[in-house]
């Protein structure tokens, strides 16, 4: 019986492109995470993320390399890769079957290039590797990337080989905390506010063929009249793109063409506009078109129509506008944390779930605290009409230090800040739902504080600047006066910050109600700002708080309030779900009320 296992293991690594050797060496299994979740038991090789990754660009052929993946790992860089790991979850992942941190990686696949794909461009994507990794395919490098929350992409097809299986090495750097890069929570020692940390491949690894001459990112930008588009391509010239604009039922409403690079304008007639309560959505087509008129490369996107700015309210104090519109934002703080996969959703319903609670709950936004999430997890926020704030992963600093003791951020980590930051926004320009930027928060690395928020503004001028979130407490530099928001937090609260001439004024952080849960706890001390006795007393005090909170909106004119948080993580307590997502602790009922009534005192 062990012989036939380990010869079925072998043939199902040899099929997935994982090395034999090392799959009859050491076969993959899960290993049992602390708290598991209603998906993890649905996470197997064959079922390793298996939806197509990159929702605003797509295309119809691409192959996922996602599952089995032969990996070495340890404290120096390993010669050989001799175990399996579970691709995209990271090592530290149970999903993984790895579970421990390892300084440098080494991951090693085999692969075979469709036949029908020749005489095509073959490009290799990541998601995101964490924090430096090598990519080589035949022995030949191909991509070289630092910073752990961007994509990146590598043309491989000079390094194919005809006629055989291809091998692909990834090898990664990634000392968490150690290293000058920005980290959000993860760390080496985690505990209370800081958690595991997540190394090495955490999001979709894939492969599609393109022709010589193809788009390769499309920057959307809307308004209320229509939409700006430019197709960034590796069109030679005198080729063009045409692009249109479709409803969702197949209807074109708008149809532009112009050279390849240039941005084109897309009226709208008779707009539908993108809110939370109708995330109205419109498909897009782009084509590439050569200099005889015929199609080189098309792709298909979507985006809704909507603006962000500050308008006055009638006594005069700048509020946050949606589509012309003072709306109040109200939502939970997001960490975007896994029992099971650490930075990465078991599933994508996973991944979906945390979204369309915090709709249920009656919220209309969502703060992803320092941390970037796969293109799915904004797709879903698209979609289910939720308003995102987006955090800049922090550089890493020791809390246990009191505030102001801590050294600013020398220049390669600086440099390393604001590379990732650019590329972050450049990113996720496209994205409908987001709508505020966050540079910084509570003072953790931060540096230049004004001249970061330029930075910021100069990168995406179209959306709200959150420049220093919780600019009042804990490690924050004196307020620059930056940015388009004045962000208080204050535990419990809510806060009570006045207007600030130019700027919206916003409870940025607020809440943090604990409630333990017997046998869904993570191993450790368990913690909150406060904590309760029994799911009825922290319905009773949210209402408490809410109730406070709506007659501050209406006193003070905030425009936005963050309750922390969506769901318990690691030691923290303070969720409205626990860590392993299988209780929901306060009523929703009452919740949902409470919300909707915070939101209404806000909204004009």
């Amino acid at each position: 019986m062990l012989l036939r296992a380990l010869l079925l293991t072998t043939l199902l690594a040899t099929a997935s492109g994982i090395p034999a050797a090392a799959a009859a060496a050491t076969p993959w299994r899960l290993k049992p995470p602390p708290l598991t979740t209603p998906w993890t038991d649905q996470v197997g090789p064959d079922n390793a993320l298996p939806e197509y990754p990159r929702p605003q660009l797509t295309r119809e052929r691409w192959l996922n390399l996602n599952g089995l993946w032969s990996y070495g790992g340890g404290s120096t860089p390993p010669a050989e890769a001799t175990e399996q790991i579970l691709v995209p979850y990271p090592p530290e992942s149970g999903l993984s079957g790895i579970q421990r941190h390892d300084d440098h990686m080494r991951y090693q696949r085999t692969f075979a290039v469709p036949p029908d794909w020749a005489g095509q461009r073959l490009l290799l994507h990541f998601g995101a590797v964490d924090q430096k990794a090598e990519v080589t395919v035949n022995g030949r490098t191909v991509a070289v990337h630092e910073g752990g929350y961007t994509g990146f992409s590598a043309d491989i097809t000079d390094a194919i080989k005809p006629g055989t299986q291809q091998e692909l090495v990834v090898v990664v750097e990634d000392r968490n905390d150690a290293n000058p890069y920005p980290v959000g929570k993860q760390r080496n020692k985690p505990g209370g506010i800081l958690y595991t940390g997540a190394s090495g491949i955490w999001q979709t690894v894939w492969l599609e063929p393109v022709p010589d001459a193809h788009i390769a990112k499309l920057d959307i930008t809307p308004d209320l009249g229509g939409f700006n588009l430019t197709a960034r391509t590796s069109a030679r010239a005198g080729e063009r793109v045409e692009a249109a604009v479709l409803d969702p039922e197949g209807r074109e409403v708008s149809r532009a063409s112009g050279p390849a690079d240039e941005a084109l304008r897309l009226p709208v007639a008779d707009p539908h506009l993108w809110t939370p309560e109708d995330p109205y959505l419109y498909n897009i087509s782009v084509r590439l078109l050569g200099s005889d008129g015929r199609t080189v490369d098309a792709v298909g996107s979507y985006a809704g129509l909507r603006t962000v700015e500050l308008l006055k309210d009638p006594q005069g104090r700048p509020r946050m506008a949606l589509n012309g519109r003072i709306l109040f934002q109200h939502g939970p703080l997001d960490q975007g944390y896994w029992p099971d996969g650490i930075y990465t959703a078991p599933t994508d319903e996973a991944l979906r779930f945390d979204l369309a609670e915090t709709k249920r709950l009656g919220f209309n936004m969502v703060r992803k605290h320092v941390k970037v999430e796969p293109a799915r997890w904004y797709n879903w926020a698209d979609r289910l009409g939720l308003m995102v704030w987006q955090d800049m992963p922090s550089l890493p600093i020791d809390l246990t230090d009191p505030p102001g003791s801590n050294p600013p951020p020398n220049e390669q980590a600086r440099a390393h800040f604001r590379s990732e930051l650019t590329a972050m926004i450049d990113q996720l320009r496209s994205v409908t739902s987001i709508v505020a930027w966050v540079p910084f928060n509570e003072g953790w690395g931060e540096f230049e504080t004004a001249a970061i928020a330029e930075l910021v503004r100069h990168t995406d001028p179209t959306r709200l600047i959150d420049a220093s979130s919780g600019v009042n407490c804990c490690y924050s530099l004196p307020d620059s006066g930056a940015g388009d928001i004045y962000d208080d937090h204050t535990y419990v609260g809510p806060g009570s910050p006045e207007a600030r001439g130019a700027r919206a004024s916003v409870d940025g952080e607020y809440g943090g109600l604990g409630l333990v849960e017997e046998g869904h706890l993570w191993p450790g001390q368990p913690g909150a700002y406060e904590m309760t006795t029994s799911r009825a007393r922290l319905t009773d005090r949210y209402a408490e708080v809410s109730r406070d909170l709506a007659r501050i909106v209406e006193s003070r004119g905030l425009s936005a309030a963050i309750y922390t948080q969506t769901t318990d993580v690691e030691n923290e307590v303070n969720g409205f779900f626990t860590y392993d997502r299988r209780i929901r602790k306060p009523d929703l009922d009452v919740v949902h009320a409470h919300n909707r009534a915070v939101i209404d005192a806000g909204t004009l």
